[in-house]
């Protein structure tokens, strides 16, 4: 990486952090404060009655304040990340960044504490003295060894779960993956002989948990920056690392490597030399979690071992040890059954849900992503993506039950299923839904011609394109006037540099994209010298035309302008035989889940097979997302008790769907309220083919689904991502003026991974 774009990096993550408001947390209130009764109930009077029933009952405090959800994340600063000692005030970034990731991940509310005390023993008193504010204690970057006494005197003095997530959080998904691993290798823990590199919090924590998995203690060589950990050594060593000692004349890790089955690297860049991966066993298991800079690079060590699984911290390799696979969903399962603690029973049930959550993934079940995405269980995927929305119910659940079975639950649950349910439910309340879209954009290359290159909010979502995915985006302006308002705006995105520009007043390519408009164009009334004005003038068919050159991979445009004004263009140049129009599909994140709503743009008055073809694409676009459609045809007649054209159309459609075989449900036609509410729909018409709340409403026009659309975005709190338009191969996509930039980049996201035409 060139000075240039380190400077960059760092000025963009420096305005990450400082607007639109400093930092990364905000506290908000969870209940009304709009009038003398709200104020009245909230604090004086209303509040001593909340104080009272606390003072009877110390547990009620988990039922009238957020303590039940609520966890600290402290830390003095003695250990942050790569960063060392750089103290309690330098390191409140990194905690924010801890509590964004627990609300984002498991819904639990965090306040980040950075203590400015370096005595162990003192900064356990300040811990436990904050016991009554707080449902559990996060322990953050705390130096080796006082960490290790940090977390004990907390444990034993305190009534609520401690954790130092350093040490355990990395050591469970250190687990997990080397569960998988050896399933992969064929070896068994019990057999394997382990070299570790590290002797701090992380690398001892580890090495206690792989022993709780069945490695044996005697098969364990730890080095360190000094060599071997053996017994006599008293070059900085400390109980936790004695308990490693070995008894031999060996002293360096190349001569403790030879034949070693797994090297565990907690250390520094390099330290696993080629040459020494050479001389490790049959099918090695190489751990090279050091961050930014490995031990081993994973191209270097399977130079030497091709056979070799690899797992690194790094998010550019396949098996990312990350920390957020464990430590939101640990604390989520002991929060939500009241646990005194988190228990070797808890930590090892976390192990099992990650690593099975792994092993049961297979194309069919990679649910969050597009289809054709294979995260096949294997060398290359140890462990689940830290986006999988399924990490919450599975791992929080066994976490949950395991504080039940060994009696630390102070609130145990009847109905764990149920749990489960909730907990799956709860992913779909935030834009988690798109995160997998997101991991299968990454994997591909897609070049996304952005129409309106000019807009703010485009070029806010190309920054975001460039850090997010492997998309490198094409915008269509000025030149002058976007490298303006990226300065202006604070971006550190340069065209030429980060991303490719299409000038419509100067382009070497311009005689060239009026020749192919011409030609498909000429035999419908479109001259060559109004060719050559429209791709001067008109940035769509400019974005058409490229992707109809193979130039680009899909078009973004829409930010302003009328919806068919855009698709008149996308349509004359991307429509053929195989593509054209067939609805446009939104997607609305609610509260309580997903819904999707057709057809909000395309079709006026849709004829029974437009209905038809609108239900179709939308059940296959509805499981990109890995949701089961269930569509409801949405009209003002219920079941046939009105004659009017609406219901007239749906009755038709359904007939043709009902003439082939589907594979998905599909039920009307029917009011709205009908579709949602499975008992009033029951009551209806007993004998309907759909359970449960439709997730997919299909209207008989374009205004009755817009207005739902609206109405839901407004009124509702709904998150639009979309409109998606159906039957063009993902070669284009139309926006609404209102998007933001966050839904470009859904958008962009959505066309960037390639699909085949849906019809």
């Amino acid at each position: 990486m060139n000075d240039n774009t380190t400077d960059n990096a760092r000025q963009a993550a420096l305005n990450y952090h400082e607007f639109p408001k400093p930092g990364k947390l905000e506290v908000r209130a969870t209940k009304p404060l709009a009038n003398g009764r709200d104020l009245a109930r909230a604090y004086s009077p209303g509040v001593a009655e909340a104080c009272l029933e606390i003072k009877e009952d110390p547990a009620n405090a988990s039922r009238y304040t957020a303590r039940g959800n609520l966890v600290a994340v402290v830390t003095n600063g003695t250990a942050v990340l790569g960063l060392g000692n750089i103290g309690a005030l330098a390191s409140k970034p990194v905690m924010e960044g801890k509590a964004v990731l627990f609300k984002k991940f498991a819904n639990i509310d965090c306040f980040d504490i950075e203590v400015d005390e370096s005595d162990p023993e003192k900064l356990a008193d300040i811990v436990c003295a904050l016991g009554p504010t707080f449902g559990a204690i996060n322990l953050e970057d705390i130096k080796a060894p006082d960490c290790f006494i940090v977390e004990k005197l907390c444990r034993e003095r305190m009534n609520i779960p401690v954790f130092h997530d350093d040490q355990h959080g990395t050591a469970i998904v250190v687990g997990a993956a080397a569960t998988n691993a050896l399933h992969v290798a064929g070896k068994k823990f019990e057999d394997i002989k382990i070299v570790s590199t590290g002797g701090g919090a992380a690398g001892i924590a580890c090495l206690n948990m792989l022993l709780k998995l069945g490695v044996r203690r005697q098969n364990i060589w730890l080095c360190d920056i000094h060599g071997l950990v053996y017994e006599g050594r008293t070059e900085d060593m400390n109980p936790q690392k004695a308990e490693f000692a070995q008894k031999t004349d060996l002293r360096t890790l190349d001569e403790v490597i030879d034949e070693a089955d797994l090297f565990l690297g907690l250390s520094g860049p390099n330290v696993l030399k080629p040459a020494m991966a050479a001389k490790m066993a049959d099918r090695p298991i190489i751990f090279a979690l050091a961050n930014p800079n490995p031990e081993i690079m994973p191209d270097a060590a399977r130079e030497v071992a091709p056979k070799a699984i690899i797992a690194t911290g790094r998010s550019d390799f396949p098996n990312q040890v990350n920390n957020v696979l464990c430590f939101p969903f640990i604390f989520r399962g002991a929060l939500d059954v009241g646990a005194t603690e988190i228990n070797d029973a808890m930590q090892v049930a976390c192990v099992k849900g990650i690593a099975d959550l792994a092993r049961a993934t297979t194309s069919a079940e990679a649910a969050a992503a597009y289809q054709g995405e294979a995260l096949t269980f294997g060398a290359d995927y140890l462990i689940p993506k830290p986006f999988d929305p399924r990490l919450s119910g599975i791992v929080s659940t066994a976490v949950a039950r395991a504080a039940m079975e060994t009696g630390v639950a102070t609130r145990p649950m009847d109905d764990l299923v149920a749990y489960k349910a909730r907990l799956d439910a709860s992913v779909f309340k935030s834009a988690l839904l798109m995160r997998p879209v997101f991991e299968a954009a990454r994997k591909e290359a897609r070049r996304i011609v952005f129409a309106e290159g000019e807009d703010e909010r485009v070029l806010r979502a190309a920054q975001a394109i460039l850090e997010e995915t492997t998309e490198r985006p094409i915008l269509i302006g000025r030149p002058s006037v976007i490298e303006q308002r990226c300065e202006r705006l604070g971006l550190d995105i340069r065209p030429g540099m980060d991303f490719d520009l299409v000038n419509p007043e100067d382009d070497p390519r311009y005689r060239d994209y009026w020749g192919s408009y011409h030609e498909l164009m000429q035999r419908r009334g479109i001259t060559p010298d109004l060719a050559k004005a429209v791709m001067r003038t008109n940035s769509t068919a400019i974005g058409a035309v490229m992707v109809h050159r193979g130039e680009a991979d899909s078009l973004i445009c829409g930010t302003f302008g009328e919806y068919r004004w855009h698709l008149n263009y996308v349509t004359q140049v991307l429509g053929n035989d195989d593509y054209h129009p067939q609805g446009a599909l939104s997607l609305m994140i609610l509260e309580d889940g997903p819904l999707f709503i057709a057809d909000t743009h395309v079709s006026t008055f849709p004829s029974p097979e437009y209905l038809k073809n609108v239900a179709i694409g939308a059940a296959r676009h509805v499981r990109r997302f890995g949701i089961e459609p269930k569509i409801a045809f949405c009209s003002q007649s219920q079941f046939g008790n009105q004659g009017e054209d609406s219901g007239k159309r749906q009755r038709a459609a359904m007939r043709l769907l009902d003439a082939t075989p589907r594979d998905f449900c599909y039920e009307g036609e029917m009011n709205v309220d009908a579709a949602l509410d499975a008992d009033l729909r029951a009551r209806l018409l007993p004998d309907n083919r759909m359970e449960g709340s439709a997730n997919v409403l299909i209207f008989s026009n374009a205004d009755a689904a817009s207005a739902v659309r609206n109405i839901l975005k407004m009124k509702g709190g709904g998150l639009e991502v979309g409109p998606i338009l159906m039957g063009m191969g993902n070669r284009a996509h139309i926006v609404s003026p209102g998007v933001t930039a966050r839904g470009l980049l859904n958008m962009a996201a959505i066309a960037g991974t390639p699909v085949a035409h849906y019809g």
